[in-house]
C-alpha cells in the first residue's frame, strides 16, 4: 500500500484506533473504509458484530490481523481503559439514538449518552489519547426561526434557520417534553469534552451527523432487529414499504430534514482521523444541505424509488397522517428544520458531500429490499427431514 499523505502533504503514519460501537451502522462502514483503503489497525468494540462479520472472517482476508473484535459493553467492563491505552485514537460511536426511545426510555437515553460516555472521555484525557466523539445535529434543538410569527419574512433568512457550530444557540423544549433527553445529554457530554480540552489539554474532535443514511442503517423490525420498536424516519418508511403498508406521517410530515449518504460522510470522518492538526479542537457538522426535504416529500420520493427498485406498484394511498402523541407517546416534541452550515468542515478539511437524495435512497432501498427478500426466503425454507 502506497504511503498516504495528509492534506498538508505529510506522510500519514499507521495508527491503532479503538472504535467503540464498531458493530453499528456508522461503525461498520468506517471499519470497511479503514480496512480497504488504509494501513490502520482497529480494535472494534461492541456488543454485536453482525454488521462487520464480513470483515472478521475468514482469516485469509487481506486485512486479517488489522481488525480485532472485542465483545463488550462499555457500561460495565474493566477492559475499556486498557483498550483505550493500546490505541492512538479512540472513536466513540456508542449511543441510544432512536427518537422513539427518547420520551419512553428517557433514563436509559440520558445514561447511555452522558453517564456511559464519561469514562471514555476520562480515560482519553488521563492517558493523553486523542478522541473523536460522535454527537448529533439534535444538540441544536429548534431553530430561532421557529419562534417567529408564521408570516414573518425573517423565516426565509438563513440566519434564522441554518445551523452553525460556533454561533447557533441550542434551543430545547420544556422539561416535560422528554424527547429532548437525548439532545440535552449529548450537549452536556460535548461541553464536558470541550472543558477537558480547555483545562486538561484533551485532543478532541466532535462530529455532529445530520441524518446519515445508507445500507445497514437502523433495522427492519423482526428481520435484523427487535420485533417491537420504532427506528428512525428513513428506516421506518423503508419498513412500511417492504411490508406494503402506508407510510405514517407524524403531525403531517412538515418537519424539514437534510440527508447525506453514509459513504460521503465516512470520507469526512477519515479526513478527521488522518488530519489531526486540522481537526483537533473542532466541532464539525457533517451533512448535505443540498438534500433538504420535508418528511412528507421524503415519503413521496421513497415511494417512487421503492416502486423502481422492487418492481412493485405503489399503494393507492401511500401515506397516512398520525399525531406525534399517537406515534411516539406523551412528551414528544421536535425540531422544525435541520440544515447544516458547512463553512468549518469545508475550510478545515475541504470536504463536500456528492451524492444526491434520489441516488442515496436508491442505494439504501435496493439493499433493504434484497435483505428483506432473503430473510423472508430463509424463513420459508423448511428443514430437510432426516
Amino acid at each position: 500500500m502506497a504511503t498516504r499523505m495528509d492534506l498538508d502533504g505529510k506522510p500519514i503514519k499507521p495508527m491503532t484506533i479503538c472504535m467503540i460501537g464498531a458493530g453499528g451502522f456508522i461503525g461498520s462502514h468506517l471499519c470497511e473504509k479503514l480496512m480497504v483503503e488504509t494501513p490502520h489497525k482497529v480494535l472494534a468494540l461492541d456488543v454485536y458484530s453482525d454488521k462487520i462479520k464480513h470483515l472478521l472472517e475468514p482469516d485469509s482476508l487481506p486485512w486479517a490481523g488489522r481488525i480485532v473484535f472485542h465483545r463488550l459493553n462499555i457500561k460495565h467492563d474493566s477492559r475499556l481503559e486498557g483498550l483505550i491505552k493500546m490505541a492512538d485514537l479512540t472513536i466513540n460511536l456508542a449511543a441510544i439514538c432512536t427518537p422513539a426511545d427518547y420520551n419512553t426510555r428517557p433514563l436509559d437515553t440520558i445514561y447511555s449518552n452522558f453517564i456511559d460516555a464519561l469514562p471514555v472521555v476520562k480515560y482519553c484525557s488521563e492517558n493523553n489519547k486523542r478522541l473523536i466523539h460522535f454527537s448529533t445535529c439534535e444538540v441544536y434543538g429548534k431553530t430561532i426561526g421557529s419562534f417567529l410569527p408564521k408570516d414573518s419574512p425573517l423565516r426565509k433568512d438563513p440566519a434564522y434557520y441554518v445551523l452553525k457550530e460556533d454561533t447557533s444557540p441550542c434551543i430545547f423544549g420544556s422539561i416535560e417534553k422528554q424527547r429532548w433527553s437525548y439532545a440535552c445529554a449529548k450537549q452536556l457530554i460535548e461541553r464536558l469534552i470541550y472543558a477537558e480540552g480547555a483545562e486538561n489539554g484533551l485532543d478532541f474532535t466532535i462530529v455532529r451527523p445530520f441524518n446519515w443514511i445508507g445500507p445497514r442503517m437502523d433495522f427492519i423490525p423482526g428481520i435484523d432487529g427487535p420485533s417491537e420498536g420504532v427506528p428512525r424516519v428513513l428506516a421506518c418508511f423503508s419498513n412500511n414499504l417492504l411490508r406494503c403498508e402506508p407510510l405514517k406521517l407524524v403531525d403531517g410530515g412538515e418537519s424539514q430534514r437534510t440527508f447525506v449518504y453514509i459513504k460521503d460522510a465516512i470520507e469526512a470522518v477519515l479526513l478527521m482521523i488522518e488530519n489531526p492538526d486540522r481537526a483537533n479542537g473542532h466541532i464539525f457538522n457533517v451533512g448535505n444541505p443540498n438534500n433538504e426535504v420535508t418528511v412528507r416529500q421524503l415519503a413521496e420520493m421513497m415511494t417512487k424509488v421503492y416502486a423502481k427498485v422492487s418492481g412493485e406498484p405503489s399503494l393507492e394511498s401511500p401515506t397516512i397522517d398520525v399525531s406525534s402523541k399517537e406515534f411516539y407517546g406523551e412528551g414528544y416534541d421536535d425540531s422544525d428544520k435541520r440544515i447544516p452550515d458547512m463553512t468549518i468542515i469545508n475550510r478545515q478539511l475541504g470536504w463536500n458531500p456528492k451524492t444526491s437524495l434520489w441516488d442515496l435512497l436508491e442505494s439504501t432501498l435496493t439493499y433493504q429490499h434484497r435483505t428483506y427478500a432473503e430473510a423472508i426466503k430463509k424463513s420459508m425454507v423448511k428443514p430437510i427431514a432426516s
